[in-house]
């Protein structure tokens, strides 16, 4: 029996060892150190290069403005997945880099309404071997004005209460600066192609909170099924946040999913009771 358990485990260093993503290399392509969670490596680019209003709210890249790239390693096929944020100039040159570098488009779409000035939002799939396909999105961010370095550290704001916040919606999320970010999981095994995919690949809601002295915009999108949608909607309308977008973001997801982007500006507390309710339409982890 014990001969047993210890080919099992070998197995598993193997197959877990075989599995692991190469992040240097990848973080060589990048030019700067993207975070590895499991098999998946991800990056982001925030669109620190625009100045963006929703009305009279000045939108910080890190609520709506992260461009990101996520590779997942299954045996020795990665797949790569991800979202540009972009002008609508940058539009038609992201297109055509796309298909020269022959990777998928899986989505073209709106995330905000009423932003000055538009943006627009490419989701993107492709498979193969990891550090090629970092070496194609990294030449489709290349024909963007999308900043590639890491930014000079700013000096952060003062520290922000979300006491009230956090203990509506049941956990802390992730506190920078004058945001509070969260990631709720779906219970469900979601997929992609057949590959199961990680909550890191998008595949969780995601709840975004941006201070503005004593009001908060919050923006995100919310990852359902079909029945889910209609009363995800009742619940943010009922509580004044407007329902911004619905649609997909990939092509061949199991079970199919649908995306739901929203906006609101008010009081913290308010927004975050609107969120709660209608996350509890949905078949998440909370």
């Amino acid at each position: 029996m014990k001969k047993i358990f210890l080919s099992v485990l070998a197995f598993i260093t193997v197959m877990y060892s075989f599995a692991q993503i190469d992040s240097t290399a990848l973080n060589n392509v990048f030019g700067k150190k993207g975070s590895v969670q499991g098999n998946v490596y991800k990056i982001s680019y925030p669109r620190s290069d625009l100045k963006v209003k929703v009305g009279d709210f000045a939108v910080a890249p890190g609520l709506a403005l992260g461009s990101w790239v996520g590779i997942i390693k299954m045996g020795n096929e990665s797949m790569m997945m991800g979202d540009l944020v972009l002008l609508d100039s940058e539009v038609p040159k992201v297109i055509k880099k796309l298909v020269e570098e022959n990777l998928d488009i899986t989505a073209i779409h709106n995330h905000l309404i009423n932003e000055t000035p538009t943006i627009k939002y490419i989701h993107f799939h492709g498979s193969g071997d990891a550090v090629q396909l970092a070496e194609k999105i990294k030449s489709v961010l290349a024909v963007t004005a999308t900043p590639i370095t890491t930014p000079a550290a700013q000096t952060q704001p003062k520290s922000i209460d979300w006491s009230k916040v956090t203990a509506i919606l049941g956990t802390t999320g992730k506190q920078n600066g004058m945001l509070l970010q969260y990631a709720f999981p779906r219970n469900e095994k979601l997929t992609e192609s057949g590959m199961e995919m990680p909550p890191s690949m998008g595949m969780a809601t995601s709840i975004n909170f941006q201070m503005d002295g004593n009001r908060a915009a919050i923006t995100g999108d919310f990852v359902l099924l079909a029945d889910e949608v209609n009363p995800v909607i009742k619940a943010l309308t009922e509580n004044g946040i407007s329902p911004t977008a619905i649609h997909s973001h990939m092509l061949h997801d199991e079970p199919r999913l649908f995306m739901m982007h929203f906006w609101a500006v008010g009081e913290p507390e308010k927004l975050a009771t609107g969120l709660k309710a209608a996350l509890d339409k949905t078949n998440s982890k909370k």
